[in-house]
């Protein structure tokens, strides 16, 4: 379900712009219709052809998502696997300091060879009234002031649901537009779009390394977008927007944690407006890839501010409860197997 076919029945049935507003605002914030400080009755507010069918659009915006299991963590996260209302299932992250980080595709076609997501390639798109849904359920357990998408699956190709998405949540939704964080590999279409929209997002890039032989082995189906070009892409739009670029890089063992590739990332962020994220990779069985030394990670994040650019050395949320992105759709699927196996 998109949120275009929400206003659209909400306008079928009488609603004019502020009680479409209002139900909306409810939805967002997981209120009841009457709740805020003047305690209105919704017979006081909404036309009766639109209050006839309140019940059956709310118990449908229920089914959107639903939590399917939730997963705490030690560093203050919890990962929810988030059932869709096919049965399809995603992951949200309940992160430390009031954020949610929101999936936008069930599966992924960019295929990451460090990722377990883009393992089962793309299984089809999540609507942008299914990507809002995540934020209401991680708001019905904790204040969120922040929305990362950078779930399950490449925002840049889900992009009319997630900017619609990222439009609503930016302006009803009240959250800050430096607050929205849109999370590519890279795509041309995506640095076309974003300077347009109501709501501006800051920008996370994930780069993984300079070399483009190497980035097209990690991210085999990712556009071709030479390192250099990419970071200039996303230069243009820091200087536009005022907001830093946050580039991200997930750090492999032997393949991208050289001393190679921080001289190479000096090159191309010098004067740059960004923050470069080392995240020392978050070891899933099945892969071949290794997590680095914390000290060799904090080694590179040094080298890097003694050149004079920001970096920070960040954790993926949730290592304890093995919540690398896709692992815990993956396991909950080998476990269901296994089960009608034995049935």
């Amino acid at each position: 379900m998109r949120i275009q076919d929400i206003q659209q029945r909400l306008r079928d049935h009488g609603a004019k712009t502020g009680h479409e507003q209002r139900v909306l605002r409810a939805w967002l914030r997981a209120q009841a219709l009457d709740a805020g400080p003047q305690k209105r009755l919704v017979q006081d507010v909404l036309p009766k052809s639109v209050r006839e069918i309140l019940p059956a659009l709310s118990t449908e915006l229920e089914t959107l998502a639903r939590v399917k299991s939730e997963h705490p963590a030690q560093d203050g996260s919890a990962r929810l696997l988030v059932e869709l209302a096919d049965g399809q299932t995603v992951e949200s992250v309940l992160l430390p300091r009031d954020g949610v980080c929101v999936s936008t595709q069930v599966g992924c076609a960019v295929g990451c060879t460090f990722c377990m997501t883009g393992r089962e390639g793309l299984l089809r798109q999540v609507g942008s009234a299914e990507i809002v849904a995540q934020v209401i359920l991680a708001r019905a357990r904790r204040p969120v002031k922040k929305v990362v998408f950078m779930g399950m699956g490449e925002p840049a190709h889900n992009l009319d649901n997630v900017f619609e998405a990222i439009e609503l949540l930016g302006t009803l939704g009240q959250i800050g537009h430096k607050q929205i964080v849109f999370s590519t590999v890279g795509d041309r279409r995506a640095f076309e779009r974003l300077p347009l929209g109501v709501v501006k997002p800051a920008l996370a890039l994930s780069l993984h390394t300079t070399r483009a032989d190497l980035r097209e082995q990690l991210l085999p189906r990712a556009p071709r977008i030479d390192p250099a070009e990419l970071v200039e892409l996303g230069e243009k739009y820091a200087r536009d927007t005022g907001y830093p670029i946050q580039y991200q890089w997930t750090l492999l063992e032997g393949v991208n944690d050289s001393d190679e590739e921080v001289e190479g990332i000096i090159k191309l962020l010098t004067g740059k407006y960004a923050l470069m994220n080392f995240i020392p990779y978050n070891t899933i069985a099945d892969l071949p890839y290794k997590r680095p030394s914390w000290q060799r990670a904090a080694t590179m994040a040094g080298m890097l501010h003694q050149r004079g650019i920001l970096s920070r050395l960040r954790n993926s949320a949730g290592q304890d409860v093995e919540g690398g992105c896709g692992q815990l759709r993956a396991r909950t699927a080998r476990v269901e197997f296994k089960r009608k196996l034995s049935t």
